[in-house]
């Protein structure tokens, strides 16, 4: 059963304060693989594993229906740090 993008902004945006979030579906429109980038303050303090091990939880019932699933996580400070490196 593929996942909607509209369900995971849902499920993140109610759940933690967001500052920025991108969505792909990168599956070519089917719902069965996922990119995300979330920027929120909510990972101020948390390292890496335990910011993806927080999504995953957050989001542990849409992963179980797709086939793939990616994210990037970030700080706002970190985030702006990311964009200017990649200008």
């Amino acid at each position: 059963m593929p996942v909607s993008l509209d369900n995971l902004e849902n499920a993140i945006r109610t759940s933690i304060p967001v500052a920025h979030l991108e969505i792909i579906d990168t599956s070519n429109g089917c719902g069965e693989n996922y990119a995300i980038i979330v920027v929120s303050e909510a990972f101020e303090g948390k390292n890496t594993l335990a910011r993806h091990r927080y999504i995953n939880d957050l989001l542990k019932d849409e992963i179980a229906q797709m086939h793939a699933f990616s994210q990037k996580t970030f700080t706002p400070k970190q985030y702006d740090a990311f964009l200017a490196k990649q200008a």
